[in-house]
């Protein structure tokens, strides 16, 4: 049988490029050979395309891509051949990969893609759009405050910690990793706060503290997606969330247990939450949900990830393989997916006949 071409692409336009890199190479090392060919394609933090021969991080030794942009016959080329691929396989988090560009990009090229399109991943990136579409759905989420960079007057410390209390925290409205994220304990922390928050972004949100445990949750498939059993997140008490550094960093900064020792009644309202929130916010394929658990028993859905980790330390396998689902085996259930909604999505009529003159 013939072999599939997977495009993986990886790096990118984001301050989660170097996390995509690692998460590009364990598909590219765990994908099933005997079935697919792998076709690294590295994008540079510049936005530049580079074939390169494995998953790098050195990107530009890799050939520089350009494309045909035919939906009929769509390729790419090194300069001194074609590169055709049957499908691809985004693992870009963050910027230009997570946000519905790329997925905008190869749906215009009729390209098949693994994962979430345009208006999931668009709606599911943007924190404030994601919270208020949950928050409409029934589903619990924790107050927030939104706030743009070019609105003004800016509300103060005091305004904010009247309405969420102290501590709380400020977050970049389109970032993942932990990137452009502060707890505030004290109005000596607020406008330095700010600041990081905008550093990465136009539009922040300061959101109330949730003391409790962090707990996440994998969804795979479709019509109807399915949910994992919840995994936790324990974060060492050195750490006042889970910070960047804890997530990638410091490899003594958590431990995580998988399942979550939960109760019965809690494990149900997880899953039932994050089967609501994936087909909420229009997800497809999969998807990681993050929850709350606060210490007075309250569950809030957080965020929802839908280019999750798969980092030797990333939560989304690691919460599969528990049910029996192998890193291989769960790549390869992943591209089957993502060719069947394509193919799904063919029966969609793209013109209408009208008597029209133009």
């Amino acid at each position: 049988m013939k072999k599939i071409r997977v495009a993986i692409l990886y790096g990118g336009r984001s301050v989660e490029h170097g996390v995509s890199i690692n998460s590009a190479r364990n598909i590219a090392e765990y994908i099933d050979q005997k079935k697919f060919t792998v076709i690294p394609i590295g994008i540079t933090q510049q936005g530049a395309w580079h074939l390169t021969p494995e998953v790098t991080r050195n990107i530009r030794s890799g050939k520089r891509l350009t494309a045909n942009l035919d939906p009929k016959h769509p390729w790419l080329s090194d300069g001194s051949r074609k590169v055709q691929f049957d499908i691809v396989f985004p693992v870009l988090h963050g910027t230009d990969g997570e946000d519905g560009s790329i997925q905008g990009f190869l749906k215009s090229l009729s390209v098949p893609l693994v994962g979430t399109g345009v208006l999931g991943s668009a709606l599911s990136m943007n924190k404030i759009i994601a919270k208020r579409l949950l928050r409409e759905a029934h589903i619990p989420v924790t107050d927030f405050i939104p706030l743009h960079f070019s609105d003004s007057p800016k509300p103060s410390f005091d305004e904010v910690s009247r309405k969420l209390g102290v501590p709380f925290m400020v977050k970049s409205a389109s970032l993942g990793s932990s990137v452009g994220v502060t707890k505030v304990k004290s109005k000596s922390e607020f406008a330095k706060a700010v600041r990081e928050a905008f550093r990465y972004d136009d539009e922040l949100l300061f959101e109330r503290y949730v003391q409790g445990r962090e707990i996440e949750c994998a969804i795979l498939g479709n019509a109807p997606p399915k949910a994992s059993l919840p995994g936790e997140i324990v974060i060492s008490k050195k750490y006042d969330f889970y910070t960047f550094d804890a997530k990638y960093v410091d490899s003594k900064a958590v431990s995580i247990d998988v399942p979550a020792k939960l109760s019965k009644e809690n494990i149900e309202q997880v899953r039932d939450l994050s089967v609501r929130a994936f087909k909420t916010l229009k997800c497809e394929d999969y998807a990681r949900v993050d929850l709350f658990l606060s210490e007075e028993g309250e569950i809030f859905v957080n965020e929802i990830n839908t280019i999750p980790g798969f980092t030797n330390s990333s939560m989304y396998p690691m919460m599969w393989k528990d049910r029996g689902i192998s890193f291989t085996d769960l790549i390869s259930r992943l591209i089957t997916l993502a060719q069947a909604r394509h193919q799904g999505a063919n029966r969609i009529e793209r013109q209408f006949n009208s008597s029209l003159a133009y």
